[in-house]
């Protein structure tokens, strides 16, 4: 009888565990600041040879409070979050003097060129996240939307597959290859514990 109970009890602990290592927030601002402050492991910043990279974690909250409307009940913000919570999504934002990335080759029209079908139809051959066992992800998509130079950087939002055998590394090395602007590949080392434990919005 006892083991029964406890069998019945395990999953609703494990659920509080779970919910207590996750930090929640009233409001969508206040969840921004703490993403945004490196040391919380969703944020990473680096400039190579004036090129200036942000990649940037987007929990599944952020994109479930998209769909939302007034009247969302409680099985309907839940059924969002298992849909979103299936992919990992980050933001990469590149720029140059603060400036989007094709103002950089605005003269060379060959380099424009290159740069335009990368950003727009071949980051999924320059863009890779793998294990340090070097298992790769496959890309599950991404988007590039033309700023026209509107923007002072070039973003890309990105999408990778929630995989639980790969969330069990203690990091994950993120690669941007070269985009013919001399900075070689940049790599970032990802928190895995950080993108389980993510932040939540109190809905």
């Amino acid at each position: 009888m006892l083991n029964m109970i406890r069998n019945k009890l395990l999953p609703f602990i494990l659920l509080l565990f779970i919910s207590s290592c996750n930090k929640s927030f009233d409001t969508q601002e206040e969840m921004n600041a703490y993403i945004q402050d490196e040391d919380n492991g969703y944020h990473y910043k680096k400039t190579i040879s004036g090129v200036d990279y942000v990649l940037q974690y987007r929990p599944t909250d952020l994109l479930v409070k998209q769909e939302l409307t007034e009247k969302n009940s409680p099985s309907e913000i839940e059924k969002l979050r298992k849909q979103y919570n299936k992919f990992l999504y980050f933001n990469l934002s590149m720029s140059k003097n603060n400036q989007e990335l094709l103002n950089s080759v605005a003269q060379d029209k060959a380099k424009f060129g290159q740069m335009v079908n990368d950003l727009a139809f071949g980051m999924e051959e320059k863009l890779h996240v793998y294990t340090p066992a070097k298992d790769t992800l496959a890309l599950a998509d991404f988007i590039y939307p033309r700023m026209y130079g509107m923007s002072n950087s070039t973003s890309i939002m990105i999408v990778y597959p929630r995989d639980e055998k790969y969330l069990k590394q203690d990091y994950l090395n993120f690669v941007i290859e070269d985009l013919g602007l001399n900075t070689g590949d940049v790599k970032f080392k990802i928190n895995t514990k950080a993108l389980i434990n993510e932040p939540q919005l109190v809905f």
